[in-house]
């Protein structure tokens, strides 16, 4: 499972390393990732310290 949530952080930082800053509704779409499965792998990259929420949505720090 760990493993699972590491494959779809990655999903997730590519998505944001290319379009910058994206609300959650698109990287939903994006990465084809269901709601809980996104917020396991933002919270996986956020404890990494990785992401970070804005007004916008979610960045890469």
């Amino acid at each position: 499972m760990v493993g699972d949530i590491g494959k779809k952080a990655g999903k997730v930082w590519r998505a944001l390393n290319i379009w910058d800053e994206l609300p959650t509704s698109k990287l939903i779409k994006l990465t084809d990732l269901k709601e809980e499965e996104l917020f396991s792998a933002l919270g996986w990259l956020a404890r990494e310290g990785k992401v970070e929420l804005t007004s916008k949505g979610w960045k890469l720090k």
